[in-house]
């Protein structure tokens, strides 16, 4: 195991997403390799790696594994902890689209495989324009290849004093989902968990009859001694939720069942998770959370790799009893042309966070990956509006909420989480929850005195 010294620390500054958006193809933009010293000074060759991997190709039935062979060495075999890690998220695939299928109650995923000659592949599955699902995408893939230095600093940024120039051999599976309802009052869900191995740097080039040639990267030598990354391995994931209109028993029941997975491992675990995905999913240039986070980790290797995987199996399986109740009790809630234009706002802060600030999709654009998959995270239709006002008390709620931690109500499971007006709050309810809405949003609001904890009552 390595040393914990290699394990990020949960803080904004460093949350270091694994670069896992399930990627069919990382093509990597040239640039310059190094050359050795017995070159002539005069005209050094400026080499220029244009593949990292091979190109994917269509497959016409989803195989057994995408593990390349056996031949290639146990961390390759079943019962590795690549070949565990690839049967948790397949068959978390399986189980989650089938748990949206049936929430739909007609729509079905539409589904492309695709594998590599040299080993790796993956699933992708996407549900369009259903009857409770705009757009839902569940992806699972496993890539063997070879980032640039660049990439592997913007994977992992906390490494960037350790490596240099010098492209990184790397293995990566995961599954990647974002599940967008039509219903303004039905809540984004977006989850990932990924394993990700990195080994030590490969030679550039080698000596063939007297003069040096690049070869394909994949073909070349590893170098004993090169610089580069270190040869480690970690886990990253989280499940987090995203709502336009904030629901207490919702949000309540979400971060449970977070916490009940991440209690069967570690009690240190959630409190820590939680913070980093609160920190994590954050809009500089808006001053927002994206949404109502939920759990984030990564770069996570100091504690004893079967464990982590028993970890993040938990926690996938966990998505579902965190999740469906939530849309089986908001899916039929009706709803204005106001509301819906409200969600649409929403949704446009979630493209912004994407393609700005996720590591995830950055990391895909910056080697090229395959468009299609990098972008499923993003919504069908998404707002923008010049200047816009927010009107209505939930949603005010909201936008005030997302911009200040403080403006938050202690519930009785303790947990920092965040409340708006529900159709469902009785009027003794609505009754508590007005007199704090009043004290911590009114115009003559005292801010400081909103930490006061409020606890529900039945």
């Amino acid at each position: 195991m390595l040393s914990p010294s290699l394990t990020a620390p949960p803080s904004s500054s460093s949350p270091a997403l694994l670069p896992f958006s399930p990627l069919p193809s990382f093509r990597t933009p040239t640039f310059p390799l190094s050359t050795f010293s017995t070159l002539s000074t005069s005209r050094k060759p400026q080499f220029r790696l244009h593949a990292m991997i091979e190109k994917e190709i269509p497959a016409a039935e989803r195989p057994a594994t995408f593990l390349r062979g056996i031949e290639s060495g146990t961390s390759n075999s079943p019962d590795s902890v690549r070949g565990r890690f690839e049967k948790m998220i397949r068959e978390a695939q399986d189980s989650v689209c089938a748990a949206i299928e049936a929430a739909d109650g007609g729509a079905r995923f539409k589904e492309d495989v695709w594998s590599r000659p040299g080993g790796g592949g993956g699933i992708s599955r996407v549900l369009q324009d259903g009857a409770v699902w705009e757009k839902a995408g569940v992806n699972v893939s496993v890539v063997y290849g070879v980032m640039p230095p660049e990439a592997y600093r913007a994977a992992n940024p906390s490494q960037n004093g350790d490596v240099k120039p010098g492209p990184v051999p790397f293995f990566a599976a995961g599954i990647s989902s974002v599940l967008h309802p039509k219903n303004p009052f039905a809540p984004t869900l977006h989850f990932n968990y990924r394993y990700f191995e990195t080994d030590a740097p490969k030679e550039n080039c080698i000596r063939i009859d007297g003069k040096w040639k690049l070869t394909v990267i994949y073909k070349c030598r590893i170098a004993v001694n090169a610089p580069g990354a270190p040869r480690q391995w970690w886990f990253g994931g989280g499940t987090d939720l995203t709502p336009a209109y904030i629901f207490e028993e919702d949000v309540k029941h979400f971060h449970q069942v977070q916490k009940n997975a991440c209690d069967k491992f570690n009690t240190d675990f959630y409190p820590r998770f939680k913070k980093w995905c609160d920190d994590y999913f954050y809009i500089k240039h808006r001053g927002e959370r994206r949404g109502l986070g939920g759990i984030f980790f990564d770069d996570l290797n100091a504690y004893d790799q079967d464990m982590l995987l028993s970890f993040a199996t938990e926690c996938a399986n966990s998505v579902i009893p965190a999740y469906l109740p939530i849309i089986e009790k908001r899916k039929d809630t009706p709803f204005t042309e106001k509301n819906k234009a409200w969600q649409q706002l929403r949704r446009g802060r979630y493209v912004e966070f994407n393609l700005v600030y996720d590591r995830g999709t950055t990391f895909g654009l910056k080697t090229g990956g395959r468009i299609e998959s990098i972008l499923v995270s993003l919504p069908l239709t998404a707002r923008w509006e010049y200047d816009h006002e927010v009107e209505g008390l939930s949603v005010g709620v909201l936008g005030r909420a997302i911009r200040s931690s403080r403006m938050t109500a202690k519930l009785s499971l303790g947990m920092q989480i965040l409340i708006t007006t529900s159709m469902e709050i009785d009027k003794l309810r609505v009754s508590a929850l007005t007199t704090y809405l009043k004290t911590c949003f009114g115009a003559a609001s005292d801010h400081e005195n909103c930490r006061t904890h409020v606890h529900w009552t039945n």
